[in-house]
């Protein structure tokens, strides 16, 4: 005489065992130590018979934003692999390629912000952070600055760390 599992198979079992999870209420992210806004229900604002209203127009903000943000990403390409397949680099466009690769981490690193720390939930939080990506920038702005005037710049560097060490006799 066989168990009744042997009779069904174990697709009932494989099959309740997925439609329980994917009937589980899904978790929302939230930070913890962030205190957040309430939120209506559903996250809407009035009624179904309120007249929309639409937001506040910003070209920084639109098509021209998500421009800026390719020609940025596409014109780091040729100033990237110039030095590795020539082997030199123009000062010049070496802190081109520096001060590129800091529009395109802070451009990036906003976009998280705005999307994990939206203003209308966290408030002033949301702020706070774009502040405080503003003044990292900065700092790293002015690492940049040295790190090109006063030393071999970015792909100097970027050699030297990829450079076997020179033995000492």
């Amino acid at each position: 005489m066989l168990s009744p599992i042997f009779r069904q198979g174990i697709s009932p079992i494989i099959k309740s065992t997925i439609s329980r999870q994917a009937s589980a209420p899904s978790k929302k992210f939230d930070i913890p130590f962030l205190k957040q806004i309430p939120q209506p229900p559903g996250y809407i604002v009035g009624t179904v018979n309120d007249a929309y209203t639409a937001p506040h127009a910003s070209k920084s903000h639109g098509s021209l934003h998500w421009t800026a943000e390719r020609i940025i990403a596409i014109s780091m390409v040729p100033l990237a692999t110039v030095p590795f397949v020539t082997g030199s680099f123009a000062p010049v466009l070496d802190a081109t390629l520096s001060t590129l690769i800091l529009a395109h981490a802070w451009i990036g690193f906003q976009s998280c912000i705005i999307d994990y720390i939206p203003k209308r939930v966290y408030g002033k939080q949301h702020d706070y952070a774009m502040y405080l990506l503003t003044f990292g920038t900065f700092i790293a702005g002015y690492g940049i600055y040295l790190i090109e005037s006063k030393d071999v710049g970015l792909t100097g560097l970027l050699g030297k760390l990829w450079s076997k060490p020179e033995e000492k006799k």
